[in-house]
């Protein structure tokens, strides 16, 4: 893997903390957090020169931009994934290019033929969290905000969350001239609006859809890029630390004093600790 001693290496508008100590610290903070907290640590790695206030204001697919932004530095290009066919049963694995995932999570915000989509320009990609969309259809005239990883972050913790991001994202709905509120819009418009958030934010949701080799069913997935990225972190901390625990022992160094070394040269004394 890429992670290193040094301060890091570029990451879309920030610089991507690679550093063993403060991925370290990242991971044991994540601990005893919830799938929400852990997401935001990582986006805090990737973008540690960025205050977590603006983070929590950016679209939800510049985070997850971000993120695999991120999983490249550290793990590489390569990410392995394993779905389980919802047809038949059957394990299916394939590879995905974190670099390409980057690159198209963080697409900028397109426009629908079916459904009109205007988006104002921002003079940075964050101020798309700030922009409105509007959707005018079947006498139906609707003004949201495109969704923030706070507001995604607030609605999970709802009963209902679809329906406490809408509120929440929902700047005005007017039918044929009368203010409708957010509760009471037929659930038609809720799906075109679903539609058009999508649209003006289309990496906010990576969804793979893989034909099974055994019965060619189509199976879809959403992939959790934060969740799959806290997995391959933990196991890296605790291999990690399994290194300076064994170091530690055999000569005597501290814990940072390990951890400024490259790994190629870690993985040397490893193995000279091997053939004593």
């Amino acid at each position: 893997m890429a992670v290193g001693t040094g301060a890091g290496t570029g990451a879309g508008t920030g610089m991507t903390n690679t550093r063993a100590a403060d991925l370290l610290t990242t991971w044991e903070a994540g601990l005893a957090q919830a799938p929400s907290g852990r997401a935001l640590l990582l986006h805090r790695a990737a973008r540690p020169d960025t205050g977590g206030e603006t983070l929590s204001a950016l679209p939800v697919g510049e985070r997850e931009a971000d993120l695999f932004t991120l999983r490249r530095a550290l793990f590489g290009e390569r990410m392995q994934v394993r779905l389980a066919c919802h047809a038949c049963g059957e394990d299916m694995e394939f590879d995905l290019d974190a670099g390409e995932l980057a690159r198209s999570a963080n697409t900028p915000a397109r426009t629908s033929a079916r459904t009109p989509v205007s988006t104002p320009a921002g003079n940075r990609a964050g101020d798309r969290a700030q922009s409105s969309v509007r959707v005018a259809e079947d006498g139906w005239e609707i003004e949201f905000r495109v969704p923030s990883v706070a507001d995604l972050t607030a609605a999970a913790q709802h009963p209902d969350p679809r329906r406490a991001l809408l509120e929440r994202c929902l700047v005005s709905a007017v039918r044929d001239g009368a203010e409708v509120p957010a509760g009471s819009l037929p659930e038609a418009v809720q799906r075109r609006l679903a539609v058009a958030a999508q649209e003006a934010d289309p990496g906010a949701d990576v969804t793979l859809n893989v034909n099974c080799p055994e019965c060619s069913a189509a199976t879809r997935a959403e992939l959790d890029i934060a969740s799959y990225l806290w997995t391959e972190l933990d196991a890296w901390a605790r291999d990690t630390l399994l290194d300076v625990h064994l170091l530690a022992t055999a000569y005597g160094w501290s814990e940072p004093e390990i951890l400024a070394l490259s790994p190629l040269r870690r993985r040397y004394y490893l193995e000279l600790c091997a053939d004593v």
